[in-house]
């Protein structure tokens, strides 16, 4: 049977768990920036560091959901997320609106991919 991994392991949740080849990370928010572009380069920021501790990299992301506080701001978004996520290797995604944890996130992104 296949040991289950867990990265920065807290009281209330792992921000990454790996079990095989999958790794499933928890919805990544930073509020350092007020804008969404801001906020989406420093969430991607983790990703990678999460990523890369679990033994893979952002162009092995099978699927992305994004969370937006407010759609309007898909565009914003869209300008750090094209310039992080690899050309060629672009993920399965999808982005919603919804009502994020605390009112000073503005994105929020989880991310399943592969060792």
């Amino acid at each position: 049977m296949a040991q289950i991994q867990r990265f920065e392991v807290g009281p209330r949740l792992s921000q990454a768990t790996v079990h095989g080849d999958m790794i499933f990370l928890a919805g990544q928010v930073n509020n350092q920036a007020k804008d969404v572009t801001g906020q989406t380069r420093a969430v991607l920021e983790q990703i990678d560091h999460l990523l890369a501790a679990a033994g893979s990299s952002k162009e092995r992301i099978v699927t992305a959901t994004i969370y937006l506080a407010d759609i309007k701001t898909f565009a914003q978004m869209n300008v750090a997320w094209e310039a992080w996520v690899p050309k060629g290797a672009t993920p399965a995604r999808t982005t919603v609106e919804a009502k994020l944890a605390a009112p000073e996130y503005v994105v929020e992104i989880t991310v399943t991919a592969v060792k």
